[in-house]
C-alpha cells in the first residue's frame, strides 16, 4: 500500500487498513541469527508507534461515544412526539435524518421538523369561531289528557212503593212519607203524601200520588212568571202537563142569579188583599194567564192521581212582599232546586 495512502487513512479509525504485527520470536530469531541490516526505506504504515496505537484506541473509544451519543438523542426526540392523551390523535409523518457521527464532540443532528423546546402533550388546536344560534322557542310538549276528578253526586233518587212515579231532589234535602186519601177501602197502601225538606229542615213541597183526591177552585187573575214542560208525565188525556210559577190575584164572583130584597150591588173586579204566589206542575189547560178558574193541579195518570206543589213559608202572606221580590227568587239556587225536582218527575 503506499504509504501516503496509509497515512491519510490511519486518520480515520473506521478505514484503516489492518497491520499485521510483527512476530517477536521470529525477530528475535534473526537478531541472534543472521546480520541485520538497518534502513530507513521501510513504509511508515508498516511499523505502528506506541503513540499511534494509543491515538488509535482513542479514536474508536470516541467514535463508539458519538455513536451512543446519537441513538440517545434519537431516542429522547422521539419520545418528546409521544402523546398522553387516550384519543387518537392524527397521523404527522416526522421526517428526521440519522445523524452520522463525526470526529467532533458534540454533533447537531439536523431534522427536517424542529420539535417545540417544551412538547405539549396534546396538541393544542384553535376553536373555529361560530356564532351561536339564535335562541327558539322549545317545541310544545303534549300534555297527557286531564281527566276531570269523579263529580259526587248532588241529587238523589225517591220512587213511590208501587214503583210507578219517582223524582229527583238535592243531596241534603230529605223527605217524609205518610199516608194519602184514599178510597175505597184496601187501597190504602197505593197512596202515598211525600213532604220534602230543604237542607236547613224547612218543608218545601208536597208529592201525591194515589186512586183519590178532591179539591175547590175560584177566579183569578193570573200573571204566569215562568213555566217548563215536565217530559216524564202525559195526563190520561193526552194533555201536556207543565211546571208553573204564577201569581194570583183573586177576582170577585159576579152574581148571575134572580135579584132579592136586601141584596147588596153585585161586585166584580179583584177582590182586596195580596196575590197568592203558586209553584206546581198541572195540565197545560190549568195554567192559562188572565182570568180564570184557578183550576186544579191534580193530574190524571193510570194508577190515580198524582199532584206536586211547592210549599212557602206559612208565616209570610203574601210569600214575597212585591212582585220584584218574587221575581228575584227565581234567580235563588232554592229556586233552581225545586223547578229541577218537579221537572224530574217519572211516571212509568
Amino acid at each position: 500500500m503506499d504509504p501516503i495512502k496509509n497515512q491519510i487513512s490511519a486518520i480515520d479509525p473506521l478505514t484503516i487498513d489492518p497491520v499485521a504485527e510483527p512476530n517477536g520470536e521470529e525477530a528475535l530469531h534473526k537478531i541472534l541469527s543472521g546480520t541485520t541490516v538497518f534502513s530507513d526505506s521501510r513504509p511508515i504504515a508498516a511499523v505502528t508507534s506506541l503513540e499511534q496505537r494509543r491515538r488509535r484506541k482513542a479514536q474508536i473509544a470516541g467514535g463508539l461515544l458519538l455513536g451512543a451519543a446519537a441513538v440517545t438523542v434519537g431516542v429522547l426526540v422521539a419520545s418528546s412526539f409521544e402523546t398522553v392523551s387516550s384519543n387518537p390523535l392524527p397521523a404527522v409523518t416526522l421526517q428526521t435524518s440519522t445523524p452520522t457521527p463525526t470526529a467532533s464532540a458534540t454533533p447537531t443532528p439536523t431534522p427536517t421538523v424542529t420539535p417545540t423546546a417544551t412538547p405539549s402533550a396534546t396538541p393544542t388546536v384553535a376553536a373555529p369561531v361560530t356564532t351561536p344560534p339564535a335562541p327558539t322557542t322549545p317545541p310544545a310538549v303534549a300534555s297527557a289528557p286531564v281527566v276531570p276528578p269523579v263529580q259526587a253526586p248532588t241529587t238523589q233518587t225517591y220512587t213511590f212503593p208501587d214503583g210507578h212515579l219517582s223524582f229527583t231532589y238535592p243531596v241534603g234535602w230529605s223527605i217524609r212519607a205518610d199516608q194519602g186519601p184514599f178510597d175505597p177501602p184496601g187501597t190504602a197502601e197505593a197512596s202515598r203524601i211525600v213532604t220534602v225538606f230543604d237542607a236547613a229542615g224547612a218543608e218545601v213541597a208536597r208529592i201525591f200520588n194515589g186512586n183519590y183526591a178532591d179539591g175547590t177552585a175560584g177566579l183569578v187573575d193570573r200573571t204566569i212568571l215562568d213555566r217548563a214542560v215536565v217530559p216524564g208525565v202525559r195526563d190520561n188525556s193526552g194533555e201536556l202537563v207543565e211546571f208553573g210559577f204564577s201569581s194570583n190575584q183573586s177576582q170577585y164572583i159576579p152574581y148571575e142569579g134572580p135579584p132579592y130584597e136586601g141584596m147588596p150591588s153585585p161586585r166584580t173586579g179583584p177582590v182586596e188583599g195580596p196575590p197568592t204566589y203558586i209553584m206546581d206542575v198541572r195540565v197545560s189547560s190549568e195554567l192559562q194567564a188572565g182570568v180564570s178558574s184557578s183550576g186544579t193541579n191534580q193530574v190524571r195518570v193510570p194508577n190515580g192521581i198524582m199532584s206536586a206543589y211547592a210549599v212557602f213559608d206559612p208565616s209570610k202572606n203574601p210569600a214575597f212582599a212585591t212582585p220584584d221580590a218574587a221575581k228575584a227568587w227565581m234567580g235563588s239556587t232554592q229556586y233552581a232546586q225545586l223547578k229541577a225536582m218537579f221537572l224530574s218527575l217519572s211516571y212509568k
